[in-house]
């Protein structure tokens, strides 16, 4: 049976929302030193830079993923977070294609993003590998540092 997975545009009004970017904050926190943290608070998703969706399944949250602008030609993807009860159900992925889409409907014609380097990060790493992004240098502010990964796409 295929599990239909309902993505929209996220307002981060709800409840489940809020506790999904604070769990993610938090394992990015447990996971990396606090200048290693690249992962967006609450305000930093409201900016008006930053698109926000989520994922869910039979009406529960099930991950979200957002689209920073960073100018008329390139965005970044922020914030891709899949609860742990819905891993390995295609969500990631989902959202991965559903923001990637989306900003190239935004006439953009390449994507960035920044990652983990440790072992808690090869499973993205290897979702981004496999939907076509490549491994690059820092781009943006971003600094080399040895706890991130820099990947990019062509749109």
């Amino acid at each position: 049976m295929q599990t239909t997975i309902d993505i929209r545009t996220d307002d981060l009004t709800a409840a489940a929302t809020r506790r999904l970017v604070e769990f993610h904050l938090a394992g990015m926190h447990g996971t990396s030193p606090p200048e290693s943290v690249h992962a967006l608070g609450m305000e930093a998703l409201r900016h008006p830079s930053v698109a926000v969706w989520s994922a869910w399944i039979d009406g529960e949250l099930a991950g979200i993923g957002a689209l920073k602008t960073l100018d008329a030609h390139r965005g970044e993807i922020k914030s891709m977070r899949v609860d742990d009860r819905f891993r390995g159900c295609g969500v990631g992925r989902a959202l991965l294609r559903h923001v990637v889409e989306q900003a190239r409907e935004r006439g953009m014609s390449t994507v960035w993003l920044e990652t983990g380097a440790t072992e808690d990060f090869v499973p993205a790493q290897r979702l981004y590998e496999s939907e076509g992004f490549t491994y690059c240098g820092p781009f943006g502010d971003y600094s080399p540092d040895p706890f991130s990964v820099f990947m990019t796409r062509v749109l």
